[in-house]
């Protein structure tokens, strides 16, 4: 594939995949019958994807073993319009505000919307916020892939079932279950089943080993309990340059260490009814040893500089997060309901990143930073479906939810920045808190499926503290309160056994969090920032809103399953973090930072994804997936791109099992991010260009061997041509003339292998 192929081209392509071979020849073939997933999130109750009105994908645990899976950063290996970006660990702890690589895998990006705006859940728990401010990051990577049975993706919004994090697309993770183990056929007469893995991934010397057990204690109690741990260094890259200073462009000496526990336990007293009680401990370090902050000799500037000189800086970031969830299923059967789900959930998570600045004369800086986040989810769900006449049936479900969030910050450390004083804090302690009602209807028939929804938002940012915040922040932490309606219309259409179409109408919207709205910094002229500099709170900020309609068609047949859908979203207010409001960075004119709404933005594109079965060959089964994917965004007021949008691609391969054993191909091609797709002047300033990225094509190489009944292995050569190239999503606010760009490349060739034992 040549790295100029067009999108017409590329297309053309797919097309001639899908109707390459004659549709009749398959039946000679003996194909498998395809069975689609079973998908929770989606309409808040379990359904087959291909019954709903909008696009969804589910990873089951199969599919995560057999693609080698191995943190959410893994997740968008076939996935289009879908990324999330792991930037490399070049922070700086003081100076010019750096927050690259400081929070990991930092999150999804669906469609073009990314950070917050996309909901991620545990069992339909939420995970906490991510937070960025000045020179300090916290991801959302608090889930352990280890100890999850399926991973599902809905994208487009999802907040008329779940809430304002829902704006861009909802992410479950939903945990092992001790029935999928205990169903499983052994020749042990073991009462206690389970699986164990050692893994060894070489873009990061990852290794890894995991363990799960579950059992039936009683007729009525089965129960599992899941250990996994793993230790990495930094993801390599194609740098070169293994100078101890700011010309570095291998990866900073990095050890990380992983650790996750998971219990569940369900009883099930009666057929009526379900109690599932989960427990989740999740905990990472990571200790960097930051090479490229240190200052290139001979040491040139003014005297403040050179006495600022960076000689070492070390960094270590912590997390854990736990979780303890109870939930409840009953078969009530009565006249407003079929069924009830109850749950609650309480979720603790905090984050710590410590570093030290050694400095060539002035006083060593020390900085700890810490973000902690607490929550109480709880809620109440019922089922009814009604047989209205032999063609039509309707389903309702409709609930109550309510959550609340208690968010803190804290800044201390030696030798603070002008004109701070420690211990700080960057905005007040807050509670985030929302009540919700919803209601969802369907009307089935065998050729329409037809799916209305709302639900009503009352949300509220209380302030409940301002001390280490006010003073010295100007002003006092302001709270707020505000309500939404977030409808949506789903159509579905079977035109036949083959064909059916589907649109889906849904309207968004996103509260903004404590620190946009209150979040305040003063920072007075330091070595590498001649400026005065201020960010001013905006507790006048408002949630943003989207309207978005997404068309689409399946198609399926023995031979070819094929899934299509075109999209179009407009958003208004967008809340656009610390946008640059003037100053000349004078002491009574500093340059003014501010968190504000921004004008209207549109976003809109296209997905194709199926698999074609090219049948039976040398006695074995060759398939062939394809996905492309596409997305344009720009802002409606001043028509500036949205940086937001990743570039388009391209997946094609090759599929071939046989017996014990098979094989597959994987070749991507990565469209390239051209400069008029960029808004270079919001991610660097001075009228430095953001480097764009370039295309690329990589070539992916795996096999699964059944050693034994019960074992296998699962072995991958990544980007077996050694292609070098970069993600649009990992380099964003790097300029075009930066001497270090090899640093933010992918890694080259590496092999990954996983080991599987079932009992």
């Amino acid at each position: 594939m040549k790295k100029n192929s067009s999108h017409s081209e590329i297309l053309l392509a797919i097309a001639c995949l899908i109707y390459a071979a004659p549709t009749t020849a398959f039946a000679q073939t003996g194909k498998d019958i395809h069975l689609p997933d079973v998908i929770i999130s989606a309409t808040r109750s379990e359904q087959y994807t291909d019954d709903l009105p909008l696009t969804v994908d589910v990873l089951n645990r199969q599919t995560m073993e057999r693609q080698q899976i191995l943190d959410i950063r893994d997740t968008q290996q076939n996935q289009t319009n879908l990324s999330v970006r792991h930037a490399p660990a070049r922070f700086a702890l003081t100076g010019p505000a750096n927050n690259t690589g400081r929070e990991g895998n930092t999150g999804f990006n669906i469609r073009g919307m990314g950070s917050n705006r996309v909901l991620i859940l545990e069992d339909g728990i939420r995970i906490p916020h991510s937070y960025v401010y000045a020179g300090n990051a916290f991801g959302r990577d608090y889930v352990s892939l280890d100890m999850i049975e399926r991973i599902e993706i809905v994208r487009g919004p999802a907040s008329a079932l779940y809430g304002s994090d829902g704006m861009g697309g909802l992410v479950n993770f939903v945990t092992l279950s001790p029935e999928s183990f205990l169903k499983r056929k052994s020749d042990s007469d073991s009462p206690v089943k389970g699986q164990t893995s050692i893994g060894w991934s070489g873009d990061s010397q990852r290794k890894s080993i995991g363990t799960t057990l579950a059992g039936q204690s009683s007729s009525e109690l089965s129960w599992l309990i899941n250990l996994a741990s793993a230790n990495s260094q930094g993801l390599k890259n194609r740098g070169t340059n293994d100078a101890a200073n700011l010309d570095r462009t291998t990866p900073n000496p990095q050890f990380n260490q992983d650790r996750s526990v998971l219990g569940k336990f369900v009883w099930t007293p009666s057929s009526n009814q379900k109690h599932t009680l989960t427990l989740a401990h999740v905990d990472r370090e990571s200790d960097v040893h930051l090479l490229s902050s240190i200052s290139k000799l001979p040491y040139t500037g003014s005297a403040s500089q050179i006495n600022n000189a960076v000689l070492d800086e070390v960094a270590n970031a912590s997390m854990n997060r736990n979780r303890i969830t109870l939930a409840s299923q009953f078969d009530v059967k009565h006249e407003w309901a079929d069924k009830l789900n109850v749950y609650a959930g309480i979720h603790n998570a905090s984050s710590l990143q410590h570093g030290t600045s050694d400095l060539y004369k002035s006083a060593d800086r020390v900085r700890d930073v810490s973000y902690t986040e607490a929550s109480a989810q709880v809620g109440i769900q019922a089922e009814k479906i009604v047989h209205h006449s032999t063609d039509w049936t309707q389903k309702y479900i409709y609930g109550l939810e309510s959550s609340n969030s208690n968010i803190s910050n804290f800044y201390t450390g030696v030798s603070p920045l002008p004109p701070e004083v420690f211990p700080l804090k960057r905005f007040p302690d807050t509670r985030e808190t929302t009540r919700s009602i919803y209601a969802q209807t369907e009307w089935l028939s065998d050729q329409w499926s037809i799916t209305p929804g709302v639900r009503l938002d009352h949300f509220a940012l209380d302030v409940t503290s301002q001390d280490l915040f006010y003073p010295p922040a100007k002003q006092a932490g302001q709270s707020l309160a505000d309500s939404a309606v977030s409808p949506k219309l789903g159509v579905k259409w079977n035109a036949n056994a083959q064909w059916s179409a589907f649109a889906q109408y849904a309207e968004g919207f996103k509260a903004p969090n404590a620190n946009q709205v209150n979040g305040y910094f003063e920072l007075s002229p330091v070595p590498g920032n001649p400026n005065y500099v201020t960010i001013v709170a905006n507790p006048q900020l408002q949630a943003e809103r989207s309207k978005n309609l997404e068309l689409g068609m399946r198609y399926r047949t023995p031979g070819l399953m094929l899934d299509a859908a075109i999209f179009s979203g407009e958003f208004n207010q967008l809340i656009q973090d610390l946008k640059a409001l003037g100053g000349t960075g004078l002491i009574n004119d500093p340059l003014r930072f501010q968190t504000v709404n921004i004008d209207h933005a549109r976003i809109s594109g296209f997905e194709v994804k199926g698999m074609r079965d090219l049948g039976l060959i040398e006695g074995g089964r060759l398939k062939m997936p394809f996905a492309y994917g596409q997305a344009k965004g720009h802002n409606t007021g001043n028509q500036l791109p949205l940086n937001s949008i990743d570039p388009s691609h391209f997946m094609l391969g090759l599929n071939y099992s046989k017996n014990d054993w098979d094989f597959k191909l994987d070749m991507h091609h990565f469209a390239a991010k051209r400069s008029q797709d960029i808004d270079s002047a919001s991610l660097l300033k001075n009228g430095v260009a953001q480097f764009s990225v370039p295309p690329s094509n990589t070539l992916n190489a795996s096999a699964q061997w059944q050693l034994q009944k019960q074992t296998r292995l699962t072995a991958a050569v990544y980007n077996l041509t050694q292609e070098k190239y970069w993600k649009w999503s990992d380099v964003q606010g790097v300029a075009a003339n930066s001497t270090v760009l090899d640093a933010f490349t992918q890694p080259g060739r590496f092999v990954r292998f996983t080991l599987t034992t079932d009992f």
